[in-house]
């Protein structure tokens, strides 16, 4: 008997990156193919079948999409697939998954340890440290302040959970509303994002890139934070007008931010944003942890198994929305 042909996977990674620890688990399983540019997309894509993305920036897609003549699912190793949501792409009945779960404790911690930076005044007290100096002061509670994640998918929640069980009162703001949410106080219509930024003490960007929400944080909503509200983004600089965010910083509009996201990255030495002493900057790694990159590789080998059986793969991004529709 003849033995059926394994299904063609074709890795899209970035050109200066090596294949991910983990991706010898589809050694048997699968065809592996390796793709890092335009050029290389184009020769791999003709009868590959999966698409697995590990470079969440990549513009190869578009370029090469004609040589897709075989392609019936595309997984992508990030939670964002904004770079991958071509026409061609959102149009056909090829499904879109990512890796929506994998990150989303690890960013969560994150945001906690922004949070409790900004409360206890760790920057202070290193810099006090740095000059061998005894600084006795007070620093704020986190207890009782108010968080708004802005963005109430399955990163949010975790964001909520964690930052509840400090004694924090966390809101949520999503497409629609949600009054029984388990998780948040209250989540609030998109409507009513201005008014829910004056009440913060912790503004957290936790949403998709989309074109609905791309430079969606700018002057005005900056305007609306408190003076003493903090601004964390852990979501995509592409959504926060990054002129309005330095603005707001040097006239004392918001009292600090912290970002792991930038429109440009890697951020440019000689950037603005570097000098903030209330400013906490990380190089886009609040979701990577200590062996992520081989739980992406376990995680797709799990939906695998769902398509090779002809089951309905999870994490499903809506393609029209931009991300996984949570319930």
């Amino acid at each position: 008997m003849m033995e059926k042909a394994k299904p063609v996977v074709t890795v899209l990674g970035a050109p200066d990156e090596p294949q991910p620890p983990g991706i010898e688990l589809l050694d048997g399983h699968v065809e592996v193919r390796s793709a890092c540019d335009e050029a290389s997309l184009r020769e791999t894509l003709p009868g590959t079948q999966i698409l697995l993305v590990t470079d969440f920036r990549t513009e190869a897609l578009r370029a090469a999409w004609p040589s897709a003549d075989s392609l019936q699912w595309v997984h992508a190793t990030s939670a964002g697939v904004d770079a991958l949501l071509i026409p061609e792409l959102v149009d056909s009945d090829i499904p879109v998954t990512n890796a929506q779960g994998i990150f989303d404790k690890s960013i969560a911690e994150y945001v906690l340890g922004a949070i409790l930076i900004f409360a206890k005044d760790f920057h202070g007290s290193l810099a006090y440290q740095r000059n061998h100096q005894w600084k006795h002061r007070d620093t704020e509670r986190a207890l009782g302040k108010r968080v708004l994640v802005v963005g109430a998918g399955s990163i949010g929640r975790e964001i909520a959970k964690l930052t509840s069980a400090i004694g924090m009162e966390v809101y949520g703001v999503a497409r629609r509303a949600r009054r029984d949410d388990p998780d948040f106080k209250e989540v609030f219509a998109s409507e009513y994002l201005h008014e829910q930024l004056g009440l913060a003490d912790y503004v957290v960007l936790s949403m998709p890139l989309t074109p609905a929400t791309e430079g969606m944080f700018g002057p005005e909503e900056f305007a609306a934070m408190k003076p003493e509200g903090r601004f964390i983004n852990i979501a995509r600089g592409a959504i926060v007008q990054t002129q309005a965010l330095v603005e707001a910083l040097e006239k004392g509009r918001i009292a600090g931010a912290a970002l792991d996201v930038f429109e440009q990255e890697p951020l440019p030495a000689e950037h603005r944003l570097w000098d903030f002493d209330n400013v906490i900057m990380t190089a886009h790694m609040a979701g990577d942890f200590i062996g992520w990159r081989v739980a992406l590789i376990e995680q797709f080998m799990a939906n695998l198994a769902h398509w090779q059986k002809g089951e309905k793969l999870f994490n499903q991004v809506d393609k029209k929305l931009g991300y996984v529709v949570q319930g």
